[in-house]
């Protein structure tokens, strides 16, 4: 472009070769790249639907071409023609610095100048390439200053995990996220999202659990939710956990974008923690939920040729889902999270769970005050989720005092150790099961109350309930599932209004 080269030679854009003095290194950029891209928009408004998935103003190395695309952006989203024309007015009409060139003039010679839309896609591209690298220099400088400066009781694993983070917000998004966004942005974005749920089989806005009534309350995991699910011991917390993991992963369906990643339109990408169990045991647990034979029974390998059969059967199914497993017991929140962030890097991440929570540890080797280590955990998980823009199931003890009332249904007062639990989580499930403390409490065979206690445990056989104790989003209330206490499995409860007619 001869135009270009003219404005820069009369200052519209300075560049460090016209500097007198030692020669240095610019930052890398491609000014002639960005004109073309913006040229080739405002000539034809579909050159910006190859790009904008994945190109943000932020990228471009000039301002003014910043607002230039952000002012094209906007109008395009609006169901306007971007054009010099159309531009001007949000664009004003002063001169680029000692070039005596004006902004409708700049439009004009950009427009003129423009290339097919053929290739805007790899202009694009080349002008997000370079917002990376400008990106990974600043934290490459930060890195070493911080290493040069840092504090005596500053760790190097501290440096290390915070450089890893925002390497990771580079890797996914090409730049440093924070500061503030305009409205509209956030409102784009609800908008889509209302879209998506639209067209998803469904009706929801969230990842759904496979578990119907559940998804019907929450409308399935939203994006950045800390869901906490909480319950006493025998209650089958880590049950329902693997059950929705294991559903979200083998429903996993992608979808490929114009910049090459791909997202999951039906189902996920699961991590699982396993702090308690290791991954065989995790995995033989899952496998008798699946297969539908008792994970004891395939433990000892004490299985009938049909058993067998169908555990080869479920083994093969299982082979290819997206569910990646974490065994590592006794880690911190601070290693859990660059864990978490390297998987989405080189995997892909929509549902993260944790088993459990109070086997986390805060960044701090020893703590005497576990509310305040706790307090650090669920914070963490919070902003974890945001980071991640995926849902995080935080599985979670409850406190003795459920044991002292007669109705053993969990509260919120019931989360142990902390009120951060509650105040942190979007969303508080509760796993409650009847029939596992009545069968504790058995009376006396042959009185009234016996009989009365048979009658109970017949209403209570096979039945779990989940308490929505909290939800950012949507109503509390209590969910009722199947529970087959053999394969330790939930599942949807057969309703009588949907059972067929007795002949």
């Amino acid at each position: 472009m001869a135009f270009v080269e003219a404005i820069s030679a009369r200052g519209a854009f300075p560049p460090a070769a016209q500097v007198d003095g030692p020669a240095f290194r610019a930052a890398p950029h491609n000014v002639e790249a960005e004109q073309a891209l913006l040229g080739a928009i405002l000539v034809n408004n579909d050159a910006y639907d190859r790009v904008s998935d994945f190109l943000k103003s932020e990228h471009f190395y000039e301002e003014l071409h910043r607002r230039i695309y952000e002012v094209a952006s906007h109008l395009i989203r609006s169901g306007k023609h971007a054009s010099p024309a159309t531009m001007r007015t949000f664009l004003g009409e002063h001169t680029l610095g000692d070039s005596g060139v004006t902004v409708p003039r700049y439009l004009a010679r950009l427009a003129a100048e423009a290339t097919t839309i053929i290739n805007a896609a790899d202009y694009g591209r080349a002008i997000y390439d370079l917002a990376v690298r400008r990106a990974l220099i600043t934290i490459g400088e930060d890195v070493v200053n911080t290493a040069y400066d840092s504090p005596i009781d500053m760790p190097p694993r501290e440096q290390i995990e915070e450089a890893e983070r925002r390497l990771y917000e580079v890797a996914e998004q090409g730049r440093y996220e924070g500061g503030f966004q305009s409205f509209s942005s956030a409102l784009k974005t609800a908008v889509d999202l209302a879209a998506s749920a639209f067209a998803r089989d469904g009706k929801l806005s969230g990842v759904a659990t496979g578990m119907t009534d559940l998804d019907h309350k929450m409308g399935g995991l939203q994006s950045s939710d800390l869901i906490i699910v909480a319950g006493r011991p025998g209650m089958g917390k880590t049950a329902l956990a693997t059950n929705i993991a294991f559903n979200i992963a083998r429903a996993y369906e992608a979808q490929t974008h114009a910049d090459g990643t791909q997202h999951a339109v039906n189902g996920g990408i699961v991590g699982f923690f396993s702090l308690e169990m290791s991954s065989e045991q995790l995995a033989t647990r899952i496998l008798a939920e699946q297969s539908a034979v008792p994970s004891y029974k395939i433990r000892r390998g004490d299985i009938t040729e049909q058993e067998f059969q169908k555990v080869v059967t479920a083994s093969n199914e299982m082979n290819t889902i997206p569910f990646y497993i974490d065994q590592s017991g006794g880690i911190s929140i601070a290693q859990l999270a660059a864990r978490a962030r390297r998987l989405k890097r080189q995997k892909g991440l929509d549902v993260l769970v944790i088993d459990y929570l109070q086997l986390l540890s805060g960044s701090k080797s020893k703590s005497d005050n576990r509310v305040q280590e706790l307090t650090e955990i669920t914070t963490g998980l919070k902003a974890l989720a945001k980071e991640l823009k995926a849902p995080v199931i935080a599985l979670s003890q409850l406190s003795r005092q459920v044991e002292a009332r007669d109705d053993k249904r969990p509260q919120l007062s019931d989360l142990r150790e902390s009120g951060s639990i509650e105040q942190d989580a979007d969303v508080v499930l509760f796993v409650y099961r009847e029939e596992y403390y009545l069968k504790n409490k058995e009376p006396r065979p042959g009185t009234p109350e016996h009989t009365e206690w048979q009658n109970a445990c017949e209403r209570a056989f096979g039945k779990a309930e989940i308490i929505i104790g909290k939800q950012r989003h949507g109503p509390t209330g209590t969910v009722e599932l199947a529970f087959e206490g053999e394969y330790t499995r939930f599942s949807n409860l057969a309703r009588d209004e949907l059972m067929p007619e007795r002949m």
